[in-house]
């Protein structure tokens, strides 16, 4: 199933942009877990829509409502099930994309697939919205990965050219990041990023970045070799994310324009254990976890809902048509999806850990 994910933790998210909930089923977390609800609900407010004047105007609490799998805040070997109600939707907005998709959205492809039957409001299931569930399962995994000694932190990189600095060189800097209201650790190249997604805004458009995360306290040997490696089943994650253009471990793309001899990460024996002296291999080696932080960064488009007018077609004419979108969307989506990276990296690792038998049913 599309909406599903997991080979020991299973993971389904349901619903559309503007249906009465979205939410999600994970089945297979470990009986006896107590969650922080407190610290989930600050999670999610990380991700949530009408917070400021770099996010859409839509506002949404995105507060869970957990309907089966717990018993005192505590898992109960039950699936584990929870809604998000939505009550701030405008379907109305969306009544004109129904004949005339939206250049670079699901519009087209959705009502090709679904014979003229998908929800076209807000984009339906294909809407950003569903990261909400997402990073609602996610953030349980990352409360329960710290209890292994594991931690996932993302920054912004990039926002249409300007950069953050490295997050693996800065780790102490990137731990404060959750909780800025932009997630950079550089705070001069953060208001420099802002007031490019003001610009691209008053322009009636958007702009896109990367997303940089890294993982640390991972042990050696989670993973499987070929279609189940590390990478692969993190990279499965972040797709499901709405707007990711692509994915690159360690030095990524660079590596194609090295030497072997400069790409190859030296081993030593530091504290006793067995350590890399440079990370290009990202901290997955063979789909096998090396012991060294996992880095990996995400390439985010800009958000294709822009306010100039665009080309398109009329689907009932079957004729070349100008499109001009109403409605509320983000001029950047980066700074939001943040969240949803480390939620998508947390579930693949504890899916993973599981496989392994690393974390106990």
């Amino acid at each position: 199933m599309s909406s599903c994910y997991g080979n020991i933790l299973k993971l389904s998210i349901f619903g559309q942009s503007h249906s009465a909930a979205i939410g999600f089923s994970l089945d297979g977390l470990p009986a006896g877990f107590k969650i922080d609800m407190d610290e989930l609900g600050s999670f999610m407010a990380r991700r949530a829509p009408g917070k400021n004047k770099l996010s859409t105007a839509r506002s949404e609490a995105d507060a869970l409502e957990f309907l089966s799998g717990l018993v005192a805040d505590t898992t109960c070997g039950a699936p584990l099930a929870a809604i998000i109600r939505n009550t701030n939707v405008r379907s109305s907005d969306y009544s004109e994309i129904r004949d005339v998709p939206r250049p670079s959205h699901a519009d087209f492809t959705s009502h090709v697939k679904y014979k003229g039957f998908q929800d076209v409001s807000g984009g339906g299931h294909f809407s950003g919205r569903l990261t909400a569930p997402l990073c609602g399962a996610g953030g349980i995994c990352l409360q329960l990965l710290k209890t292994h000694g594991i931690n996932v932190y993302a920054h912004i990189k990039s926002i249409h050219g300007i950069d953050d600095v490295n997050g693996e060189d800065n780790i102490e800097e990137l731990k404060a990041v959750s909780s800025k209201t932009f997630p950079v650790i550089d705070d001069a190249a953060g208001e420099k990023m802002q007031q490019e997604i003001l610009s691209a805004k008053e322009n009636g458009d958007s702009v896109g970045g990367i997303i940089e995360c890294i993982v640390t306290g991972m042990p050696v040997g989670v993973g499987e070799p070929m279609f189940d490696g590390l990478e692969n089943r993190i990279s499965s994650a972040v797709f499901g994310i709405p707007a990711v253009r692509g994915i690159e471990f360690g030095a990524g793309f660079e590596a194609a324009s090295m030497f072997g001899s400069e790409h190859n990460d030296p081993y030593t024996v530091k504290d006793g254990n067995i350590v890399t002296t440079t990370n290009n291999h990202g901290g997955i080696l063979g789909g096998i976890s090396s012991g060294m932080s996992i880095v990996f960064r995400v390439a985010i488009k800009p958000t294709p809902s822009i306010f100039r007018e665009q080309d398109s077609v009329s689907l009932s004419k079957m004729a070349d048509e100008k499109l001009t979108i109403n409605g509320r969307h983000d001029p950047c989506i980066v700074p939001r999806a943040v969240p949803c990276i480390e939620a998508a990296a947390a579930l693949a690792i504890t899916d993973s850990m599981l496989q392994c038998g690393m974390i106990s049913l």
